[in-house]
């Protein structure tokens, strides 16, 4: 966290995925003891002339409506003892978010998702994962629960306690970045944390000659082993851990872990890649945002306070990985 009191900056668009973000926000707000700062963002792409004055009719009922809808939040969070600052602007919601968070220095952005998919997603992608790949600190994106009918008014519960924070490494700096924010929001929760590895097909590879198994096996012993130091060392800081080897790709096995029904959060590094190769293939990070059942943290510029002490001692890389 940076100095002083933690800062939430949580993005609405009065949408039921930000209905459901809402929860889990409150819920963050009230165990980091942190500020908070809702933002309304209305929608309005740049080519269009706000002096019109169909756009003005229309931008003044964007206003009401938003405001109205900020005043009700308010009060929510006020029924459960967090005081919020609100804002509005008026643009490109993943720019204006991002304009914030570059303004206002926040550790932690929250964000709901529809999680949709197909032609349009692949063309536009998604506020929250526009926001994930340029953001100056960690993004918390909760999808909406297709299940649930949005709730008008009324006091929106908490989510249960989090039990355990699933945390998929790769020994990239990336993913232990994203273990030790993970731990720190453990700490915060009071849950625990289960390190992922995945070994992928390619690592199996084709070759099932002895000298092969033996490689193979050796390198299995070796991301153990490694494994293993990073759960003692979330051990050591008080941390209940394990670790869990999986076969597969990425995302699915992923995905698969967090079916477990005490996984009520993902935290995971992103490398904010960009260009034709993240458009032909995606990210890790952003297929299991549009999948998985359970919010998704990702952090790419990880922000801790100055006198964080680091609960990791950065391994050497598997040389397999």
């Amino acid at each position: 966290m940076s100095g002083g009191r933690p800062c939430i900056l949580f993005a609405t668009d009065g949408s039921q995925g930000s209905a459901t973000a809402e929860a889990y926000v409150c819920a963050l707000a009230r165990s980091w003891d942190a500020s908070l700062t809702v933002m309304r963002v209305l929608e309005f792409p740049s080519g269009l002339n706000p002096d019109n004055p169909v756009n003005q009719l229309y931008l003044a009922e964007l206003m009401k409506q938003a405001t109205q809808e900020l005043v009700e939040l308010k009060a929510r969070a006020a029924g459960q003892g967090i005081a919020v600052e609100t804002k509005i602007a008026t643009g490109i919601p993943s720019e204006e978010v991002l304009v914030a968070a570059t303004g206002e220095g926040p550790d932690l952005i929250v964000v709901g998702t529809r999680g949709r998919t197909g032609l349009a997603h692949v063309l536009l992608g998604s506020t929250a994962e526009r926001i994930i790949r340029s953001a100056p600190c960690p993004v918390l994106a909760v999808r909406a629960d297709p299940h649930d009918k949005e709730r008008k008014g009324g006091l929106r519960q908490g989510p249960s306690g989090i039990e355990r924070i699933l945390v998929p490494i790769d020994f990239s700096d990336c993913s232990l970045d994203a273990l030790e924010y993970g731990a720190l929001v453990a700490q915060r929760a009071k849950a625990s944390i289960r390190i992922l590895h995945v070994l992928e097909p390619v690592s199996y590879g084709l070759d099932f000659t002895l000298p092969h198994v033996a490689k193979r096996d050796h390198d299995r012993t070796a991301i153990t082993k490694k494994l293993s130091e990073l759960a003692a060392a979330l051990t050591s800081s008080g941390l209940v851990s394990d670790f869990v080897v999986s076969g597969g790709l990425p995302a699915d096995s992923i995905l698969n872990a967090a079916m477990a029904p005490d996984v009520g959060l993902i935290v995971m590094g992103t490398h904010g890649r960009r260009g034709l190769s993240r458009a032909l293939f995606g990210s890790v990070a952003e297929f299991v945002l549009r999948k998985a059942s359970c919010p998704v943290l990702t952090v790419r510029s990880p922000k801790f306070h100055p006198g964080h002490r680091p609960v990791l001692v950065r391994p050497s890389r598997p040389s397999n990985v």
